[in-house]
């Protein structure tokens, strides 16, 4: 077979999100850390993320995360997360696709009953606990980098919406955080068109007229994904949540999210609606769950911090080669409308 590009690829799931995993084909990049390699990528390189994740290769609902050499000594392996619209410097289904990959496929070695491993991510250090079984990770929990609030009730203008209340706040990604209530909707697949489209709208708004900036990064600046919430609930034991996330172009997130998981935790934290220690089951659009906790408290410039474990599952569902043949004339991939989300201009 002729190609001009090869790539191995194990399809994975975590709790219905997609996050395919690259375990070969692409050579290690320059850079101090993921970060730096996260940017050689983006200016340099973008063709891996467009080839595997737009049409015909590819599609909306889904992710690809690129196996890479860690630059963090203490971390068993690095890996970059290519998402449609950008790079993301952590994601916590993409986190728990990719342990479930190397420990199932023997990359990094399985001990029963518990796995543990570190890595590093474009976002920090990234500690993972795998509970396996039979030669499956039955569960992965990992412990997020720190996460915190920049902004509470921030009030945006939203052309034909008007004034919409607005969280935003740091869990790996800048997070803007919308009550479900406040924009007459429940998160629920009936009004998915209506979500979507006025999550696009409002996520527009917030990055025009607030910009968060991360304060160990300053190149990590501003909101590129939103959290739409329904309220806190009591439950034996636990506090439970749903909520859905808008990831650009304008889709849904399947699974609950690990990093607006954990900008909601820093949310909670900070109203006094969460405690140190206490359980929290965060429910996606399609149901599925992360069982998460605050493990303990930190500073991050001067923010005040949370420390959060998010535990889920992940599947591995293929194993394929991705190739471009060399008169391909879409090496880049293509995006079509009836698939592809475009918002209306606010």
């Amino acid at each position: 077979m002729r190609s001009v590009r090869t790539l191995s690829i194990v399809g994975c799931h975590a709790e219905g999100e997609v996050g395919d995993v690259i375990i070969g084909g692409v050579l290690d990049v320059p850079g101090k850390t993921m970060y730096d390699k996260l940017v050689h990528f983006q200016t340099k390189d973008d063709q891996i993320r467009q080839l595997v994740l737009n049409e015909p290769r590819g599609r909306a609902s889904m992710n690809t995360n690129l196996l890479l050499p860690p630059c963090n000594p203490l971390a068993d392996a690095g890996f970059l997360i290519l998402e449609s619209e950008e790079y993301a410097p952590m994601s916590g289904s993409n986190t728990i696709c990719t342990a479930t990959v190397l420990l199932e496929t023997g990359i990094i070695p399985m001990k029963e009953p518990i796995t543990r491993l570190n890595l590093d991510t474009a976002a920090g250090l990234v500690g993972v606990t795998a509970e396996c079984s039979g030669g499956k990770c039955k569960y992965v929990a990992f412990d997020n980098v720190p996460s915190f609030v920049s902004a509470l009730d921030i009030p945006i203008e939203v052309p034909g919406l008007g004034t919409i209340s607005v969280d935003v706040a740091w869990g790996g990604m800048w997070y803007a955080i919308v009550d479900a209530s406040s924009i007459g909707l429940k998160v629920e697949n009936q009004y998915g068109p209506q979500l979507v489209e006025v999550g696009q709208r409002i996520k527009r708004a917030v990055q025009a007229q607030y910009t968060p900036i991360h304060p160990e990064n300053p190149s990590i600046r501003g909101v590129s994904i939103l959290s739409i919430t329904e309220p806190l609930e009591e439950g034996p034991g636990y506090k439970t949540a749903k909520n859905t996330v808008v990831v650009s172009p304008g889709r849904f997130d399947r699974s609950p999210c690990g990093t607006g998981t954990s900008a909601r935790l820093a949310v909670l934290h900070a109203r006094g609606q969460i405690k140190e220690g206490e359980m929290f089951r965060h429910r996606s659009i399609i149901d599925t769950e992360f069982e998460t906790h605050i493990r303990g408290t930190t500073k991050v410039g001067k923010y005040d911090a949370v420390l959060p474990t998010v535990k889920g599952r992940a599947w591995i569902t293929s194993y394929k080669q991705v190739v471009l043949d060399p008169e391909d004339p879409y090496p880049n991939g293509f995006r079509v409308g009836d698939q592809w989300h475009v918002s209306i201009d606010p």
